[in-house]
């Protein structure tokens, strides 16, 4: 088992996020996406506006490495329709993988019919291009009982809608790795979380996402049976080293 064939190498920070201009944040992009095709990582997992980059590198030197993007990121609560567009953008640019946020607080409030309805027309359009689409419930904004449901509720739509070939190609995600926690609680994929998430999403694939952080917490997750791991540490990962990331 080659452990690279499940990293997502992943940089989401925003030039003001991440304190820096916008070229110093885009020469932090460009070394990521240079790293997943040096390392031959599973995909680079970038923001929308920086798809187009990453095709063209990644095109130049001839690399297998896919490209992902996140939809709706990271609070969710955009409407369908701009997450649609903002999919369908991401796709023309060169996108493999639409990484969308799940409206989860929607879903908090009892609206289920609008996340069904999202979860329906996001995972149509990837799917219609050929695109891997990925479900992010931000398991750290619920308990336990809404990570089962909304589990379920993604993997009942898939079902309903889609036909069983397609179920290896939609996941779902643990977390987008922003969510602010209290009290230093873990706001990523946690062992307990991602068992839940495979018991009540399968036969749709499960990626764990944040929290991931060294090769012996990556390999756990792989033998619980996750298919993607999303993490920003993703080198220091497969060298076996300590990484102080958030992500």
């Amino acid at each position: 088992m080659n452990i690279r064939h499940y990293l997502d190498s992943t940089y989401l920070k925003t030039p003001e996020q991440a304190g820096l201009s916008v070229a110093e944040n885009t020469k932090i992009v460009k070394s990521f996406i240079k790293e997943a095709i040096d390392e031959k990582f599973k995909l680079i997992m970038i923001r929308p506006d920086m798809v187009k980059l990453a095709k063209e590198m990644i095109t130049n030197a001839n690399s297998k490495v896919t490209i992902g993007t996140v939809i709706g990121f990271h609070e969710g609560t955009h409407s369908i329709e701009s997450k649609l567009s903002e999919a369908q953008k991401a796709i023309e640019d060169g996108a493999d993988d639409l990484d969308f946020v799940c409206n989860y607080e929607a879903f908090k409030k009892g609206e289920v019919d609008l996340v069904k309805k999202e979860i329906l027309e996001g995972t149509k359009i990837g799917l219609a291009h050929h695109k891997n689409v990925k479900w992010i419930i931000e398991v750290a904004a619920l308990n336990s009982d809404q990570i089962i449901q909304m589990s379920t509720l993604i993997k009942n739509v898939v079902m309903a809608h889609f036909k069983e070939e397609c179920y290896a190609s939609v996941f779902v995600k643990s977390s987008t790795g922003f969510y602010k926690t209290e009290n230093g609680l873990p706001n990523g994929a946690t062992v307990p979380t991602i068992i839940m998430m495979l018991e009540n999403g399968s036969p749709l694939s499960i990626k764990a996402a944040g929290g991931v952080r060294t090769y012996d917490e990556a390999m756990a997750m792989i033998q619980l049976g996750v298919k993607r791991i999303g993490t920003s540490s993703a080198k220091a990962i497969v060298n076996g080293q300590t990484t102080t990331s958030e992500y």
